[in-house]
């Protein structure tokens, strides 16, 4: 890795806070915690869901900020110090990273064209008058597979303009595509300064969407029948407890909503001031971020009820889906609210705040990673860093054009699937035996008290080596287990498709693999040897000076405290490798 200059951190430690809690807090809060809900009898998923929280997401993103903040590098290099025989885990996370902000991008895509579209009266989808409507179109909801709402027409005939599958291209749709390019020249001049116009922009974008929340909390619950939805929110149906799927949901939602894996959070805290409290941060974020779903799961709940109400229908009978939910669902609700147009702007406009903060937070990782790695060449290329994340911004809006052609929600819903559902599992994985078991639980608590004064106490210390492992490996075994091909509503991917989605898939996991191999190969001695040293703490850093590590000391290059085999990192920011 090349010497660059002492490492930027955050103006305030609160606006990494406010960052950790715009990256954790998404769109998913707002519908896929809702929807896992609703599919696992209400209030029954809260339980394993709290449970969760406790036992895997506290303490497996305190693990990530604590190597972030103590190597103050990015995943790549971060992973290649603690654990060097899984090095590929961290370029892993930067892989995942970059595919995911392609297409999460047209999430925010599809949330300004709402935003715009709101502006309207009456809103476009309010009825059934409009060119894109069909025969089949109806105002309310009904059980018959014959007909589809106003709402629903408005988001497939007129947004998406979509195709019959994945094998009809269709053609580009511009106003997506302008829309795409709008949405990437925001997210650019957020970042471009790096955590100096990030840590600015986060206080609006992470504070602001709970204002609407608690607005729409407060309209929703005056609606008629709002009660009924609630209730099916809060009150379990406990034999859904007996179900496996509802506990191995319930550990995913809390793993990839808080963002284990992906190595945002990691990257963002390498910015944090060496001594900062991680602990504190930890559980401010995690437990922000569950209130966050409650809240959001009030909201749409209580608009759940209201739609009941309105339909004469059952709060279950609802058809409730993925996407669906955000953008056929509630601004079916709005329609038929006082102000509709007020509450539809105020709701697309959070979606594009929670959206931006997780845009933010995966471009980061990508940008962080590369210049730790190649920062003097980008300078002598760029010249400026802001035109590099320029670059980037620009790669990654070109590789988003498939997802806004007519076909395009077809490609969405293939990497989506192929890629939060299949890869980050098998990253999460790694990562915590690359840290938990290879760094080890007495290096990490020392590597805190150095930081804070303090070791990490018994529960973290029995997480970290006993039931984040087991409990994201046992996540794993059943998501395989239980894997389904890819399918968007009824129609289900060709085989060529689900083999493209496979090889979306590999576009991440396969550097597991290939940075091991690399680590074994540069290594010198045996194999045994090479295997050693691969589980041993900052060899990579000191593969030219092996004998220096072998009689202990300090490297003067890179700052490594090393005491006969226990290779320690102690030196405070910068650390310096030569991968």
């Amino acid at each position: 890795m090349e010497q660059q200059p002492i490492r930027p951190t955050w103006s305030r430690q609160i606006e990494f806070t406010l960052a950790g809690i715009g990256c954790a807090v998404g769109l998913g809060n707002v519908w896929r915690f809702p929807y896992l809900c609703y599919r696992s009898g209400g209030g029954a998923f809260l339980v394993p869901y709290l449970l969760m929280l406790v036992v895997l997401g506290v303490p497996l993103l305190y693990m990530e900020l604590i190597v972030g903040q103590y190597t103050r590098r990015g995943p790549v290099h971060a992973l290649a110090n603690v654990c060097p025989l899984l090095k590929g885990v961290g370029i892993a996370s930067v892989a995942i990273s970059f595919i995911m902000c392609t297409y999460y991008n047209l999430v925010i895509t599809w949330a300004l064209y709402y935003l715009f579209s709101s502006f309207q009266s009456p809103l476009p989808w309010q009825n059934c008058n409009n060119t894109w409507n069909t025969q089949n179109c109806t105002s309310h909801v009904t059980n018959s597979s014959y007909s589809s709402t106003a709402s629903q027409e408005f988001f497939k005939y007129n947004m998406l303009q979509q195709t019959g599958g994945v094998d009809e291209a269709g053609l580009i749709r511009w106003e997506l595509f302008l829309i795409l390019l709008l949405a990437w020249i925001i997210i650019y001049f957020c970042i471009f300064k790096g955590v100096k116009s990030t840590g600015k922009v986060v206080y609006f974008t992470a504070l602001f969407p709970y204002i609407i929340l608690i607005a729409l909390l407060i309209n929703n619950v005056q609606l008629p029948g709002a009660l009924d939805g609630i209730t099916f929110f809060i009150v379990p149906d406990w034999n859904m407890l007996l179900s496996v799927e509802v506990w191995v949901n319930a550990a995913a939602q809390i793993f990839n909503s808080i963002g284990i894996g992906f190595g945002s959070l990691l990257a963002m805290s390498s910015y944090n001031s060496f001594n900062n409290n991680v602990l504190k941060d930890t559980l401010t974020i995690a437990i922000i971020n569950s209130l966050t779903s409650l809240l959001a799961g009030f909201v749409i709940f209580s608009a759940f009820g209201y739609m009941s109400h309105l339909q004469g229908i059952p709060v279950s009978d609802l058809a409730v889906d993925g996407p669906g939910l955000v953008f056929v669902v509630y601004p079916q609700a709005f329609s038929n609210m006082p102000v509709s147009q007020l509450w539809a702007v105020m709701f697309f406009f959070m979606l594009l705040c929670l959206g931006l903060d997780s845009e933010f937070a995966m471009v980061e990782v990508m940008v962080t990673s590369l210049m730790d790695e190649f920062y003097h060449k980008l300078i002598k290329f760029f010249k400026r860093k802001e035109l590099f994340v320029l670059a980037v911004c620009g790669a990654a809006a070109i590789l988003g054009i498939p997802c806004v052609m007519q076909v395009g929600i077809y490609v969405f819903q293939l990497m989506d699937h192929y890629t939060a559902i299949v890869s980050i599992m098998f990253l999460a994985f790694f990562e915590i035996i690359a840290i938990c078991w290879c760094y080890g639980v007495t290096r990490l608590s020392d590597n805190l008290e150095e930081m804070t004064g303090k070791r990490a106490n018994l529960f973290f210390r029995v997480c970290w080596l006993i039931v984040a492992p087991v409990l994201v490996g046992v996540i794993l075994v059943f998501s395989i287990i239980q894997f389904k091909p890819a399918r968007y509503e009824d129609y289900v991917f060709p085989p060529w498709a689900q083999g493209v989605g496979w090889l979306i898939a590999m576009g991440s996991i396969i550097w597991i693999p290939l940075g091991a191999m690399h680590t074994l190969w540069v290594l010198p001695g045996s194999f045994i040897q090479k295997l050693k040293l691969s589980i041993t703490p900052g060899t990579l850093d000191g593969k030219s000076n092996m004998a220096y590590y072998e009689r202990g000391g300090r490297d003067a290059n890179t700052g490594l405290a090393v005491i006969s085999s226990d290779i320690h990192l102690t030196e405070k920011p910068p650390l310096q490798t030569n991968l």
